[in-house]
């Protein structure tokens, strides 16, 4: 790959890391256990304590948040281990063969880490 495709790259993945940052500030916070990491927070709406269906749907809808942070916290993983290999020159190479991952695998998905013919195997 070269400077100017890498640096292409780079720019796609920096932008997709500050959605994914945005996404989950919107429904989550840095955890204060796990360094790097992230955890749900209920959302805003008050809650009487006394109400067994309030409290049902705020429990709820932090069990989904959960999920969603999970789901974007790998994301970004994902794209801060690509950022970090663009950083050491080993970004677009399959981990699996060596080989150029095709570039529209890498247009499609910036933090692939292996070619479309080992996609189906990992």
């Amino acid at each position: 790959m070269n400077k100017k495709e890498s640096e292409y790259f780079k720019k796609k993945l920096v932008a997709e890391k500050a959605v994914l940052e945005e996404e989950l500030g919107s429904i989550g916070q840095p955890s204060s256990s796990t360094p790097g990491g992230w955890e749900a927070t209920p959302g805003t709406m008050e809650v009487d304590a006394a109400d067994e269906n309030e409290l049902a749907d705020k429990l709820e809808e932090l069990e989904d948040n959960a999920g969603i942070v999970t789901q974007l916290e790998n994301q970004l993983n994902e794209v801060k281990a690509a950022l970090e290999r663009v950083e050491a020159g080993t970004y677009g190479i399959c981990e699996a063969c060596d080989k150029p991952i095709e570039k529209d695998r890498l247009e499609a998905n910036p933090s692939s880490r292996i070619s479309i013919k080992h996609g189906h195997t990992k």
